[in-house]
C-alpha cells in the first residue's frame, strides 16, 4: 500500500517529514549537540564548509540512522541499507553551494535538530518540478534522492543550526556496495539513553 508521503517522494524525488523527532528525543539531541560543540568534540574539517563544526559517524547520530530507517523505507517504498550519518552545526555566514551527493547518499534524510533563533533557514531542493525552498522547524526532516536532487543553502543569518544527514542506499540498487559506507558495520555498541 502506498502512503501519501511515498507518492510525493516518487513524484517529486523528495518529501517533507514533519515532526520526525519530537519531545524528549529532540530535546536530548539538541542538548547533546550543544554540549559536544562547547567541549570541542566536533571537528572543523568539513570539506564543503571548512571551519564548520561537524562529525562523521557520531555514535548518537548512527543510532538515528538505524532508528529512522523504517520510516525512510515506508516513505520511499525501498528496502535500504544505512550508509553513514553526518552532523553539521551551521553558524552565521555559512552557505552551501548547489550540489548533488556521492553514491553512498542515494537516499538522504536531513533532520533539523535545533536552531537559534527559531526562524527556519531554507534548504533548497531541485526536484522533479523544479527548485523549492523547504523550511524545517526543529524535529522536521526532508527526505530526498541525494544523488539526483541538486540541493543548497543560501547565506545563514542566524546564530547556529544543528542538522544531521542520514544516508541510505537501495539494497537492490546499483549503490548497494556502499552499505555502511563500506565500513564493517554501524557502531551501535553503546545504547542511546533515550
Amino acid at each position: 500500500m502506498s502512503t501519501p508521503g511515498r507518492a510525493a517522494f516518487l513524484r517529486e524525488q523528495y518529501v517533507e517529514l514533519r515532526s520526525l523527532a519530537s519531545g524528549p528525543l529532540l530535546a536530548f539531541l539538541w542538548r547533546y549537540v550543544i554540549e559536544r560543540a562547547a567541549d570541542g568534540r566536533l571537528g572543523t574539517r568539513d570539506a564543503d564548509l571548512p571551519g564548520t563544526l561537524s562529525a562523521y559517524g557520531d555514535l548518537v547520530m548512527e543510532h538515528l540512522l538505524d532508528r529512522f530507517r523504517p520510516q525512510v523505507e515506508e516513505a520511499t517504498g525501498l528496502s535500504l541499507y544505512p550508509t553513514y550519518s553526518y552532523l553539521r552545526v551551521y553558524s552565521s555566514g555559512d552557505a552551501l553551494a548547489p550540489h548533488v551527493d556521492r553514491e553512498a547518499c542515494e537516499v538522504s534524510l536531513s533532520l533539523n535538530i535545533g536552531q537559534e533563533p527559531s526562524v527556519p533557514w531554507p534548504l533548497w531542493i531541485r526536484g522533479a518540478s523544479g527548485a523549492r525552498a523547504v523550511r524545517l522547524e526543529p524535529g522536521d526532516a526532508v527526505l530526498y534522492r541525494g544523488i539526483e536532487c541538486e540541493h543548497w543553502r543560501e547565506r545563514y543569518d542566524g546564530v547556529r543550526l544543528a542538522q544531521v544527514f542520514l544516508h541510505y542506499v537501495d539494497q537492490a540498487g546499483p549503490y548497494a556496495a556502499w552499505r555502511f559506507d563500506r565500513r564493517d558495520s554501524l557502531d551501535l555498541s553503546v545504547p542511546l539513553p533515550i
